[in-house]
């Protein structure tokens, strides 16, 4: 696996690539400068993105926006910044998952892995032949990972993806939070907060219903979510 870590401690930084170190390569970058211009040259190859928000020379949101209008590869967000709102940015902009400091190395490597496992998208799912999914000017295409609303690409994470698989595999079925938080985070769940399943929905509707004459996301009150 390539894994790109944008981290400025530097101790930090290898801490991180020893521990994860089990056959993977990695790209070590310590400003958004040198992170951005290091995407550009191999962006294509990466499996994963580790990144501090916290940076010299800038913002790591500002590098995440970047990264999600060209790819849809996993980002775990190592941060400092342990506020609600600070979680909450990161996960709107597109974060798949969010770990602050301090953190214990065991702790990420789980996280690490759980997130691997995820970027699957929906192990259960994927036994189903259907892969491409047509819906008004939308095609889904999730076995090339191919995204398209009328001539635009359409990006999403990680997590967005495994939701709308979900929600495409069981339209016009009701499911509850709890179903989708199992689905999407697993055994994992319990360290998620509740509000990231709001922030993935959000962020879904904002690009497949911004401008659907139809909402296809609909929530249904004290019960859950049903896509029609």
């Amino acid at each position: 696996m390539k894994i790109q870590i944008v981290e400025d401690d530097l101790s930090l930084c290898e801490g991180v690539a020893i521990t994860l170190n089990e056959n993977n390569e990695f790209y070590k970058e310590n400003t958004r400068h040198d992170a951005k211009d290091g995407f550009d040259n191999y962006g294509k190859e990466l499996d994963m993105i580790i990144l501090d928000i916290n940076l010299p020379d800038g913002s790591g949101y500002d590098y995440l926006k970047y990264v999600r209008e060209r790819s849809d590869v996993p980002v775990l967000i190592l941060t400092a910044n342990d506020l609600e709102i600070d979680e909450v940015t990161g996960l709107t902009l597109g974060a798949d998952d969010y770990l602050t400091k301090p953190f214990s190395l065991a702790v990420l490597r789980a996280r690490v892995n759980a997130l691997i496992r995820r970027s699957g998208i929906a192990k259960e799912t994927e036994k189903r032949r259907e892969t491409v999914y047509r819906l008004d000017d939308m095609i889904f295409d999730f076995d090339k990972i191919l995204f398209k609303k009328g001539n635009e690409d359409l990006f999403f994470s990680v997590n967005e993806q495994k939701l709308l698989k979900l929600f495409l595999d069981n339209k016009g079925r009701i499911l509850t939070r709890e179903i989708l938080m199992e689905r999407l985070w697993g055994n994992e769940g319990e360290f998620v907060d509740e509000n990231a399943l709001s922030v993935t929905i959000n962020r879904l509707r904002s690009k497949i219903d911004s401008d659907s004459e139809n909402r296809h996301i609909n929530t249904v009150y004290g019960q859950g979510y049903r896509f029609e």
